[in-house]
């Protein structure tokens, strides 16, 4: 029974001990433990499989992903940052520019700013393409010039009350519609993600004048084209204790671990610990510095149950920024599956 429980916790949890983690790599491929069948089978997988949206709003996602590989998780991951596509800066003509930022570091400040447009209602621009088309590219024009406030008082030192223009912020740039784009977008809905970033400061006398061009890309040509902040995942933590833990000790467990993770409840008068929330937990392994709870507590991580977070930009939301990484999944699935095909065929 022992070697049985031995080897289920090695197919199906990371341990982490006190001095390094056990159990890290998958090992239930066929043919590895006797007496399991772990050829891959469709119905299992679908059986197994499941995905659970624990919280989304506007920019945010968080879901568990279950079943799968580390491989699988992984490149779900990859995908969301370098190849779901989105419209990001990628040419700027400068007519004047008169501030302290040198045209290079204006121009790469350009285009890091998130643009709220759909790319799925455009395409990509032809190499070599030096001028673009309404179906490949968005035209937006920045025009901002600092002057004096003469209305300002006299011993006023503040620059918000002495100038006026001298801060120059997403919205000033404005959008140009490109052949039909202005019918085909309605007013407000092209524009910057936000409009209080600050592209430079001005004082009076100078200016900055130029011209945008957005095209579609992808992260994995420039990091500016990612559409999330952050891309992540983690496996899900399984707390276990070996023995009851009470009295001060219950206490003293509850303050190893993130809040909500360890609650303390009166049983018969006693306060006796038990594992409330796993999740919530960082693995911080505080626990293992006390002499007498590190043998009372076993920290571990589910293999195949993945939580993922998702942190949009603005340029999609989040749910539709998954689905698209699932649609380029299942490209390279296909591409992948006719590469097959055709070398049988050969």
């Amino acid at each position: 029974m022992a070697a049985a429980q031995a080897v289920e916790e090695m197919r199906s949890r990371v341990v982490l001990g006190e001095f390094g983690v056990r159990n890290v790599h998958t090992t239930d491929f066929p043919g590895n433990y006797s007496g399991y069948d772990d050829a891959w089978d469709q119905d299992r997988f679908e059986k197994n499989f499941r995905v659970d949206v624990v919280h989304m709003d506007e920019n945010e996602l968080e879901f568990d992903m279950v079943g799968i590989d580390a491989a699988i998780a992984n490149a779900f991951r990859r995908i969301l940052l370098a190849e779901v596509p989105t419209m990001a800066v990628e040419k700027v003509l400068v007519y004047n520019n008169t501030s302290i930022v040198q045209d290079e570091i204006l121009a790469h400040r350009l285009g890091l700013i998130p643009i709220h447009a759909d790319p799925r209602l455009f395409e990509y621009r032809n190499q070599g393409d030096e001028e673009g088309t309404e179906i490949d590219t968005l035209q937006f024009r920045l025009q901002v010039r600092c002057t004096r406030n003469p209305h300002a008082a006299k011993d006023s030192s503040d620059p918000n009350e002495l100038y006026v223009n001298h801060k120059v912020y997403t919205r000033h740039m404005t959008w140009v519609p490109l052949g039909n784009q202005a019918d085909l977008f309605p007013e407000g809905t092209i524009r910057p993600v936000h409009d209080d970033i600050l592209i430079a400061q001005l004082r009076p006398g100078q200016e900055i004048d130029l011209l945008m061009h957005c095209v579609k890309g992808i992260g994995k040509d420039h990091a500016k084209f990612s559409p999330v902040a952050t891309a992540s995942y983690r496996l899900l933590p399984d707390i276990t204790l070996l023995e009851p833990v009470e009295g001060e000790a219950a206490e003293e467990l509850s303050r190893c671990f993130s809040p909500g993770v360890i609650e303390v409840h009166e049983v018969q008068g006693k306060k006796v610990a038990r594992v409330a929330n796993p999740r919530l937990d960082t693995f911080s392994r505080e626990v293992f510095r006390n002499e007498k709870l590190k043998k009372v507590v076993r920290l571990a991580r589910v293999r195949d149950h993945y939580i993922f977070s998702v942190e949009s930009t603005g340029v999609l939301p989040p749910d539709v920024l998954v689905s698209e990484a699932i649609k380029v999944l299942m490209g390279k699935c296909r591409r992948f599956l006719d590469e097959l095909d055709a070398v049988q065929m050969d």
